[in-house]
């Protein structure tokens, strides 16, 4: 298998060669998806709840989940992290009012303890199963104690971590209980987790979302 650095490159350069219609293909879909907004206020509360403070939106491709955080009206400090220079260049032309920087989830540009939370929306999917332990040692390194991970994947239903061929790239779909032990062993406790069907015509595969508090 190559070396992460090599997968990651694949990965940033698979979006940008798509960047444009991608941002296209997303724009306005969390306004049909009460769900989604629903996992992502209650995520927004509990950071807003233990404190608040700086959130980061890790693969934030175009900008939008963190301008919809930033959005809620909690305060929150939002700044989004991309592999992709094509998608960051877009977000922020879309979203002037936010900070946005390119980055791997493998070696955060962040301090220690920098961060109150950390919404990972689909961007882990395309982590080699082997990288996901050290994906999570990163979030919990960056996160101060009590923070929180919002997680969202593609769900593996009543099979193993099953690879697929995704639109853009070669992605992962991840049984829930299986996402959640790995987050455990680097120092996570689950708060709650919510799971929505695919649209029909729209979605191949079940939606999976984990909230998660550091310690």
């Amino acid at each position: 298998m190559p070396a992460i650095e090599d997968r990651l490159a694949v990965t940033a350069a698979a979006y940008d060669a798509i960047s444009a219609r991608y941002a296209e293909f997303v724009r306005g879909e969390l306004d049909r998806l009460p769900l989604d907004r629903a996992v992502l206020a209650a995520f927004a509360e509990h950071v807003s709840a233990a404190g608040g403070g700086r959130v980061a939106d890790l693969g934030c491709g175009e900008g939008r989940i963190g301008a919809h955080l930033a959005g809620l009206g909690l305060g929150l400090d939002v700044t989004g992290i991309d592999l992709s220079p094509a998608l960051i260049e877009i977000a922020r032309a879309t979203y002037p009012g936010l900070r946005f920087a390119t980055g791997s989830m493998h070696a955060l540009p962040l301090g220690d303890a920098a961060l109150a939370g950390i919404v990972s929306w689909y961007s882990v999917i395309h982590a080699a199963p082997g990288d996901l332990p050290g994906y999570f040692a990163e979030f919990a390194r960056v996160l101060r104690p009590g923070g929180h991970l919002l997680a969202a994947f593609f769900e593996a239903v009543n099979e193993p971590v099953t690879r697929y061929d995704h639109t853009v790239t070669p992605a992962y779909r991840w049984p829930a209980d299986d996402l959640a032990a790995l987050a455990g062993q680097a120092g996570f406790t689950e708060v709650g987790r919510m799971s929505r069907e695919p649209r029909e015509g729209i979605e191949r595969f079940r939606r999976g979302h984990l909230l998660l508090r550091l310690g």
